[in-house]
């Protein structure tokens, strides 16, 4: 039994060093495929690579900054009661990484000159702003509401009341239009590079909010909240659902809100993979067709090897080294190759999407393209175990 292990891998080293041989008395040959492959390979990293950073750009622009499951009341016209207690329950959930209650109204802001229709947003801004980043939105000398009656505009509404910090405009809510308006301190300008929100929000604190709309302290519009993957949100949503245990609650998903984002996303996705999988056809075939001409040059040594005592499942050994020795070394060119085009690329393109060097998806490519040369071996590999040594010898 020891004696035919070892045999079987002295055997093994034998084909191996066949097909290191084999391969380099075709040096060009074997430079062509490997290049090949290393194409292949690098298309691969710099088409995943890409396209997985525009994904992240666009997740990043459009909800990056919203709230990515929204929990309100199921009557639109309600509030949410005790919702520091829900709060609570949804900080259990490790798949959220942030939470926040927020309420949003609208009405008009004033002076003696000017009068335009805003959107009022009151939050709790130290937990608001893991959602929404409002201190890196801050103008030069802003700073954030923190007490009553403080806001911060958008930039826009700035230009148009002419206003510094320190200045008061008079706000009435839609809901109550009937009562006075509230008297508001500006604190801050925020830049939210949206024409439409620096011209429109107005942020506050949550107690100004309910102040303005006569709610209790525990009670609330809307709990915001953002995930750790944004493609579990529908999933996520049923499960804070069950957990909350309360039919007054319902949860909204930023993929109900963006459905025609979310299949952009996965046409993106599509056509990625769609990508990948030609260009292993292409270099399976590539290898294949080579690797068949080679057991047709290399017929004589086969038959010479066979005639010495070679077997047929040895002979085949000698083509599927030769496939995974190309496919381990056009894999490592090819990686390479894909780095240095997204430098390239990043470099000189400047086109603002963001591109990350994903090492697991880079491992994943490498092991397609090792895989795919040593299945496209498969082939010539079952030829040369086929080849007659009499045949071979007798047509020279």
């Amino acid at each position: 039994m020891m004696i035919s292990k070892h045999l079987e891998v002295i055997m093994m080293k034998l084909a191996f060093s066949i097909a290191k041989r084999f391969l380099l008395s075709a040096k060009k040959q074997t430079i062509i495929i490997i290049l090949g492959i290393a194409v292949g390979v690098s298309v691969q990293v710099f088409i995943g690579a890409l396209i997985n950073g525009l994904q992240v750009n666009l997740i990043d622009t459009a909800i990056g900054s919203q709230s990515q499951i929204t929990i309100s009341h199921q009557n639109e016209d309600l509030y949410i009661d005790d919702y520091e207690q829900i709060i609570e329950q949804l900080n259990q959930n490790n798949q959220l990484t942030e939470v926040a209650p927020s309420i949003t109204s609208s009405g008009r802001l004033s002076n003696t000159e000017e009068s335009e229709n805003i959107v009022f947003k009151g939050f709790n801004l130290s937990q608001a702003d893991g959602i929404y980043q409002f201190e890196e939105k801050l103008t030069e000398n802003s700073s954030l509401p923190n007490e009553v009656n403080q806001v911060a505009l958008g930039i826009g509404l700035k230009e148009t009341f002419n206003l510094s910090i320190g200045d008061t405009l008079n706000y009435t809510d839609n809901s109550n239009p009937a009562n006075p308006p509230t008297t508001m301190t500006i604190v801050g300008f925020l830049d939210f590079k949206s024409v439409d929100l620096n011209n429109a929000w107005m942020i506050s604190t949550l107690e100004t909010s309910q102040s303005i709309l006569g709610l209790n302290e525990d009670q609330t519009q809307n709990i915001e909240t953002q995930l750790k993957d944004v493609f579990l949100a529908d999933e996520l949503s049923k499960d804070i659902i069950t957990q909350l245990n309360n039919d007054d609650i319902r949860a909204i998903t930023w993929i109900q809100r963006n459905e025609e984002l979310l299949s952009g996303l996965n046409g993106q996705s599509v056509s990625s993979l769609m990508i990948q999988i030609f260009v292993i056809i292409s270099v399976v075939l590539g290898i294949s067709s080579v690797l068949a001409i080679t057991v047709l040059q290399k017929s004589k040594q086969l038959g010479i090897l066979k005639a010495m005592g070679i077997k047929d499942k040895d002979a085949s050994k000698i083509f599927l080294f030769e496939g995974f020795l190309l496919g381990v070394f056009g894999a490592i060119i090819g990686i390479f190759l894909g780095i240095a085009l997204l430098y390239a690329f990043d470099v000189f393109a400047d086109t603002g999407i963001p591109i990350t060097i994903d090492l697991g998806f880079i491992a994943l490519s490498a092991g397609i393209a090792i895989t795919a040369s040593t299945i496209a071996a498969l082939s010539p590999a079952i030829k040369s175990s086929k080849l007659n040594v009499i045949e071979v010898i007798r047509n020279g």
